[in-house]
């Protein structure tokens, strides 16, 4: 039987009305069909029985790569494999693939977490994810990705000077692999051997004074205004020495979460770093602040508004009074929590009191659901305590350690865990 050829192909045109079959060899024929359009298919036997396969459409498959398949597929059966059923399986486990990516668990994953995280850190991971993993891993199969593929990945990061995102993003991935590894989906985590392969980073701290600085800071902030600083900033700062929670828990805080009659603070979940209500007693200066701060919020929803009483006030607002006060990379309004955390320490109380009232996440998250509101007459007691200390300092008088003896703090039995 003669073989067809690139011009015959490019030129042959329907029969009317039907479609017409032009032959070349070994099974190989080009179906054309009375609208013009072109398929190459390949008719063969396997275990008596005559099948059919289609090898693609002409011109995007030629003449030569519809041979080539041709071809391939001969080999196939002289080794006892029906193309058909072959072709079958390979778009089944491409199926299996397509859900099983690293991109589908990852989101899955995500998805799942989203109850946990605020919604800064939903945006934080779903950004590593989408600009740095999945170009390069999100459509491969999750369960045959290799420790090389991944750490290619975080090369590209560090080739742009992004050595400590390449840490943050392989901590993401790992967490990606364990959740798929626990789902069945795949049996290791590649990151795993991956530990010393990036190149190390030193972690930044956000800058904070030191114990000693906190008389002078305090006396700064309280002739703030006398320096043409406005009076909600200096007030601001002033809660937020005494309150030391986290600059975006303070500057969004809202009245109805306030209780002066009760001297406490309610953070609803959604705006906790970890999802859950905090409650924040209040001294008696925290109370005087607020009780200021009413009379000259406008009447905001926002007990610190912005000049649109409608939103809060910035979040770079005591960040650049801090700079103004000429304590730029020496302090933060993150540095407030560690400043009272070393202090607190250091003056004798309780480290689980001090750790929950900085409302951090305890390692156990068992011991986390039994703490949802634990300590609080402690919790209290410190509050009030470090309102007292920080009004003796303005006045001049020097940090005592410690305060309290660590036994007269748990002699009520509701006080310990």
């Amino acid at each position: 039987m003669p073989q067809l050829t690139d011009s015959a192909v490019r030129a042959a045109k329907p029969a009317s009305g039907k479609t017409t079959r032009l032959y070349d060899s070994g099974g190989l024929y080009l179906d054309i069909t009375a609208g013009g359009s072109k398929g190459w298919r390949l008719k063969y036997r396997y275990n008596g029985r005559e099948n059919r396969i289609s090898l693609g459409a002409y011109p995007l498959v030629s003449l030569k790569e519809a041979r080539q398949q041709r071809d391939d597929a001969k080999r196939q059966l002289l080794q006892g494999i029906d193309p058909s059923a072959e072709r079958k399986a390979r778009r089944q486990q491409a199926q299996i693939d397509a859900t099983n990516s690293f991109q589908q668990q990852a989101l899955e994953w995500s998805e799942r977490q989203k109850i946990l995280w605020v919604d800064s850190h939903t945006r934080d991971v779903e950004r590593r994810l989408r600009a740095n993993l999945f170009p390069d891993l999100g459509p491969l199969p999750i369960d045959r990705i290799t420790p090389v593929q991944v750490l290619d990945t975080l090369r590209k990061m560090e080739a742009r000077g992004a050595h400590d995102l390449a840490h943050r993003v392989m901590q993401v991935a790992s967490q990606v692999f364990r959740y798929a590894i626990a789902c069945g989906r795949c049996t290791i985590d590649p990151t795993a051997g991956l530990r010393g392969a990036l190149t190390p980073h030193v972690q930044k701290h956000q800058p904070a004074i030191q114990p000693d600085e906190l008389p002078t800071l305090l006396h700064t902030i309280d002739h703030y205004t006398a320096q043409g600083g406005e009076a909600q900033t200096q007030r601001a700062l002033q809660f937020l020495a005494l309150t030391f929670v986290r600059t975006k828990e303070l500057i969004e805080a809202t009245w109805d979460e306030i209780d002066l009659d009760k001297a406490q603070w309610l953070i609803a979940a959604p705006r906790m770093k970890m999802k859950r209500d905090f409650l924040v007693p209040l001294s008696t200066q925290a109370l005087a602040l607020l009780q200021e701060q009413q009379r000259a919020c406008r009447n905001s929803l926002y007990v610190w508004p912005g000049r649109n009483t409608r939103v809060p006030m910035s979040n770079n607002t005591l960040l650049f009074a801090l700079y103004r006060m000429g304590y730029r990379s020496k302090m933060t309004g993150h540095g407030f929590r560690a400043v009272a955390s070393t202090i607190l320490n250091e003056q004798g109380w309780r480290h689980d009191v001090i750790e929950k009232q900085l409302a951090h996440e305890p390692e156990n998250r068992v011991r986390a659901a039994y703490n949802r509101a634990e300590y609080l007459l402690e919790r209290s007691r410190l509050m009030q305590h470090w309102g007292d200390q920080l009004a003796a300092l303005r006045k001049g008088h020097v940090l005592k350690t410690p305060m309290q003896p660590r036994h007269l703090l748990a002699v009520n039995s509701d006080l310990t865990p």
